[in-house]
């Protein structure tokens, strides 16, 4: 996901599947931006082109899209932009999410930024918005509060261990917390890179600071695609222990291991916490 591949050139598409080692269901996000087939990619959406950008806000229309596509085929290309996959995920329902991580350059060096993107889709495969998320932290050392993409859906019914590492979080119990990964899994923050506590002591001090508020980080849910090995839930944060914040959109990543704990959990937004100001541990 996300962008039809039948829509692309043949000699786009035999160079897509050449460097992927593979036949393509789907062409991801930036592949598809960086071939310039900008027909391909608008016809890959149901209507009109809609995309929530963290950086450029919301993007709808053809001429906006063609805008911001060409936009970020230039910055890809001026940058020297590596994408490394992490996981990509398509439901049967049709909705999906890349995971990513863009290797760039930047002002004192390289620069690793986790991204994660969104599709929502029709059973046609057709888009009919995607949603981007990523911490602007890794680009800049500040965070931008990004207000609500979607709105709480009451009826959406999380399962499993999702569900209880959610309630552990809310109640700001971090050895609940901990009981939901597994002995080696990990929390990887926003800002990735040395942001990532892996097993079970690193694990307890992390969310020991999250909870050093004055209690849990209940979220509201929004969204979810889940496979049943990898489950990315769409947010928003609203309090932190005792602190109020503006609500502030997100989505978190977790990934299931063999034991059907969680390995990890990968979390993509940018509030900024009421603790420690000088690092930017994440809520979710």
């Amino acid at each position: 996901m996300p962008w039809l591949p039948e829509l692309f050139s043949a000699p786009a598409i035999e160079r897509l599947e050449r460097n992927a080692g593979r036949e393509l269901a789907a062409v991801p996000y930036f592949d598809g931006l960086l071939t310039g087939e900008l027909d391909a990619l608008l016809e890959s959406f149901a209507a009109e082109p809609e995309v929530h950008d963290p950086v450029r806000g919301r993007i709808r229309g053809a001429r906006p899209f063609t805008d911001l596509a060409q936009r970020t085929r230039a910055w890809l290309t001026e940058r020297n932009v590596e994408v490394e996959t992490v996981t990509h995920v398509s439901t049967d329902g049709g909705n999906g999410f890349e995971e990513l991580v863009l290797h760039l350059d930047g002002p004192a060096g390289r620069i690793a930024l986790p991204l994660t993107l969104v599709a929502q889709r029709r059973p046609d495969r057709r888009i009919e918005e995607i949603r981007i998320y990523f911490s602007s932290w890794a680009l800049s050392r500040r965070h931008a509060v990004r207000p609500p993409l979607l709105q709480p859906d009451p009826a959406l019914r999380l399962e499993g261990i999702v569900a209880s590492y959610q309630e552990a979080l809310a109640a700001g119990d971090a050895e609940a917390v901990l009981a939901t990964f597994e002995p080696d899994g990990y929390a990887r923050e926003p800002a990735g890179g040395e942001y990532v506590h892996r097993g079970q002591a690193a694990l307890r001090s992390f969310y020991e600071l999250l909870f050093s508020g004055g209690g849990g980080i209940p979220l509201e849910h929004c969204a979810a695609v889940d496979d049943g090995r990898v489950c990315a839930l769409e947010y928003n944060v609203c309090r932190w222990g005792r602190s109020e914040l503006p609500p502030q959109a997100g989505v978190a990543v977790y990934e299931r291991g063999p034991s059907g704990m969680l390995a990890a959990a990968r979390i993509y937004d940018d509030a900024d916490p009421p603790v420690d100001a000088d690092r930017p541990p994440d809520p979710a």
